[in-house]
């Protein structure tokens, strides 16, 4: 009964990392597709689908999740302390 309670305590709290890690990568990718629709950005002169593929590229995703990795080690310790 014990090892049932901590398999379930185990699984709340991947669940729980990987919702914010992924919430962290959504803001991450939508900051991207905004920057690219900026005066700056080449959004507004070329089609969807390459803004797209401008932004997911595997350099953006090794980034997006090192920052999420960051962001829920920050956010983790900042629960425990406040």
């Amino acid at each position: 009964m014990d090892n049932n309670k901590a398999e379930k305590n185990l699984l709340h709290h991947v669940l729980r990392a990987l919702i914010e890690m992924g919430f962290i990568i959504f803001l991450f990718y939508s900051n991207l597709l905004m920057g690219e629709y900026d005066r700056t950005g080449n959004g507004s002169k070329k089609s969807l689908i390459w803004v797209l593929g401008d932004i997911f590229t595997i350099s953006n995703f090794e980034i997006a999740v090192a920052a999420a990795i960051v962001g829920y080690l920050v956010f983790a310790f900042l629960r425990k302390k406040l």
